[in-house]
């Protein structure tokens, strides 16, 4: 007989190693499965009063060890259980676990509703609700949509009509009858092919099928998607799922899709389809999940193949994508116009940078304001300056300067310019002496645009004086003017005083 010690010895060994089966589960999984797939997966359980206490725990256990592979996030695979009894009942939804551990504990946690089997209502809450896109806590947009039904077979209702609605509407419905169900009903209610989604097996034998009944749904959710990113006018990132677990090599080839080409055959140099150039190929290890593409040319549109390489078969991944077009540089071909020179009738007006290898040529347009008519005149690339001659005096005028592209662009410039004032000069001042220290003057004028005039004169010790006169009246009298002192008058116009005459006391 063997002795207490050696009994209770064998008895840790025993725990011990259960309790490592069970932490280590995942652990022993392939990464090619942890990381496979990006979907919503709602189990819809059999949790009524025709199921015996010791099926549901089976069942639970069961469900458990199925979903342990999966890397759960809202990344990847997103699970919900939906329990089916009297009144049907949401046990967790699709965003309430990120971890496995919260999955396994939730599932651990979860208690049997008994009642009646009312399996059409909980299909119509999973419609309504947790499968439906775009919703609060539903599922997510364009990814795939799996129903797993784990039933006792025993009274289901009819569940055909909301099953077809489902199916209609892309969820894939697998089925896991665990007693004597209607075979006809349930092949009729699963997604085809029903040879691979419906399962007849006795509660005690439930896990010879999870491997088999996970495949079914690794190949619904697989994430078989190429995508890229981050894509500029010479570079691109490749992203993927990594499906190697760090075995073997992803194969890379790209190039360029060139347009109009209806043929083509690979071949060295070429890139494998119809209508494509010369293609590049990268490798990366099996561990890998990304890429970057460089040395692309702007503005083209790139294929690209990734194709792993292991000892098992792959499917090769596909995208295509466009490079962004270069952006030219920004020149300031026009950025300065001036204005000099300005008369009664002309002006000069100037612009720069001076450009003749990009510039076609340049083009003035000017016209008075407010409506005079709008006059035109064409430069050479090769000049920056002219005048504008024939203008009317004292006006403004708008003038736009546009600089001509080889390219077709124009870009212009505008600026106001105003022509001087014509200023006529004084003529025939005469002075008379009509007394001591006193003179009278008289003068033409009444011009155009006359304001007045402006008289000064000396009056000794540096001392000058000056009188401000209205334009209508042409002459005055001078008093306290010493001898010799000089006299001037000069008519005041708008803008400026025009040329006056002297005369000497």
């Amino acid at each position: 007989m063997k002795s207490i010690m050696e009994v209770r010895r064998a008895l840790t060994c025993v725990l011990l190693s259960v309790f490592l089966c069970a932490g280590d589960a995942q652990d022993s999984v392939p990464d090619s499965v942890l990381n496979c797939c990006e979907g919503d997966v709602l189990v819809l359980l059999d949790s009524s009063g025709s199921v015996a206490s010791y099926e549901f725990f089976h069942m639970v256990d069961f469900l458990k060890e199925l979903l342990l592979p999966f890397s759960l996030g809202p990344d990847q695979v997103r699970v919900g259980l939906l329990q089916v009894g009297t009144e049907p009942h949401l046990e967790f939804s699709f965003d309430t676990y990120s971890s496995q551990d919260g999955l396994q504990a939730a599932l651990g946690r979860t208690k049997q509703l008994k009642g009646n089997t009312n399996t059409v209502d909980a299909l119509l809450m999973a419609r309504n609700q947790v499968l439906k896109q775009g919703v609060p806590g539903g599922a997510r947009p364009d990814l795939p949509r799996v129903l797993v039904w784990l039933t006792d077979g025993v009274d289901p209702g009819e569940v055909q009509e909301p099953m077809a609605r489902l199916r209609e509407e892309g969820v894939a419905i697998l089925v896991v009858s665990t007693g004597h169900g209607n075979y006809q009903v349930l092949r009729e209610v699963v997604s085809p092919p029903a040879e691979e989604h419906l399962f007849f097996v006795d509660i005690d034998d439930i896990t010879i099928i999870s491997e088999d009944l996970r495949n079914a749904i690794i190949e619904i959710i697989r994430a078989e998607r190429l995508q890229v990113k981050s894509v500029t006018t010479t570079t691109a990132q490749l992203e993927w799922r990594p499906v190697l677990a760090g075995t073997g090599y992803y194969d890379i080839q790209f190039g360029p899709i060139r347009t109009g080409q209806t043929g083509g055959t690979g071949g060295s140099g070429t890139s494998p389809g119809t209508g494509l150039g010369p293609f590049q190929r990268i490798t990366r290890p099996g561990d890998a999940s990304s890429a970057k593409l460089i040395d692309l040319h702007p503005d083209t549109t790139y294929r690209v193949t990734l194709t792993p390489k292991a000892n098992l078969e792959f499917n090769s991944l596909h995208a295509t994508f466009t490079t962004l077009p270069e952006v030219q540089p920004v020149v300031q071909t026009l950025s300065t116009v001036t204005v000099s020179e300005s008369s009664t009738n002309s002006v000069r007006v100037s612009w720069g940078p001076l450009l003749p290898h990009l510039i076609q040529g340049y083009q003035l347009e000017y016209s008075a304001l407010p409506t005079g008519p709008l006059r035109v005149v064409s430069v050479s690339n090769r000049q920056n300056t002219t005048v504008l001659t024939d203008l009317q005096p004292d006006t403004q005028y708008l003038v736009t300067v546009s600089a001509r592209q080889a390219s077709g662009r124009e870009r212009a410039m505008t600026v106001k310019v105003c022509t001087q004032e014509v200023l006529p000069a004084l003529s025939d001042l005469q002075l008379t002496t009509v007394g001591d220290e006193s003179v009278q003057l008289h003068w033409k004028g009444s011009y155009d645009g006359l304001r007045g005039y402006w008289v000064t004169w000396e009056r000794g010790q540096s001392q000058r004086s000056t009188l401000y006169l209205p334009p209508n009246q042409l002459s005055t009298t001078l008093n306290h003017v010493p001898s010799r002192a000089r006299v001037c008058v000069s008519p005041v116009y708008r803008t400026a005083r025009g040329e006056g005459l002297c005369c000497t006391a």
